[in-house]
């Protein structure tokens, strides 16, 4: 499977005159790496899932996010702004992920949610984006946390286990069982 994100997919300084327009910048980025279809169609699904939750997270977080049917590929955006209001009470938001999965795209939004949510309440991986100066450096630090877990026997989770072999991964055994994406530290991992 793609990544989640890649270097096309990091925006270190986002600017926008409001959330929507951040975001319509991020969502741009899908555009340009063939991962979204209509932009205005997929920006009208965030901005209806805004409207029944707020994205803007304590601590200067902000998660616009969407299922639709113009996404291609389950997706993170990753931007890095001087602070956009996004809605949360304590101030506004320096650190922006736009979460992106196909309309039917299983459970990949749900698996994408809570690992961003689970990194995002670490202070170092805050702070590693925060001082990241290269769009190479945010795709590690985010793809370290953030990966799909392969379901076991899937023609990708084997393929990643056959090149995590042929990487001379030392634990081919628990990647044929499925495990890789999981089991490995984030060295010996397949991202592409």
């Amino acid at each position: 499977p793609m990544s989640l994100i890649t270097e096309e997919q990091v925006v270190l300084d986002l600017t926008g005159a409001d959330r929507h327009a951040a975001t319509r910048r991020l969502g741009e980025r899908l555009v340009a790496s063939g991962r979204c279809t209509d932009l205005d169609a997929f920006l009208d699904d965030v901005r209806k899932r805004e409207e029944t939750m707020a994205t803007g997270l304590p601590g200067g977080i902000g998660i616009p996010h969407a299922r639709s049917a113009a996404i291609t590929e389950p997706s993170l955006v990753f931007g890095r702004t001087d602070g956009i209001d996004w809605g949360a009470k304590d101030g506004p938001a320096t650190l922006i992920f736009l979460i992106a999965a196909p309309e039917g795209g299983g459970d990949a939004h749900m698996q994408m949610l809570p690992k961003l949510a689970r990194a995002l309440m670490k202070k170092d991986f805050k702070e590693a984006l925060a001082a990241a100066t290269t769009e190479a450096e945010v795709v590690r630090i985010v793809s370290a946390e953030v990966e799909l877990d392969q379901p076991a026997g899937a023609p990708a989770a084997a393929g990643a286990a056959g090149a995590a072999a042929a990487a001379g991964a030392d634990r081919p055994a628990s990647a044929a069982s499925g495990a890789v994406a999981t089991a490995e530290p984030p060295s010996k991992r397949v991202l592409n």
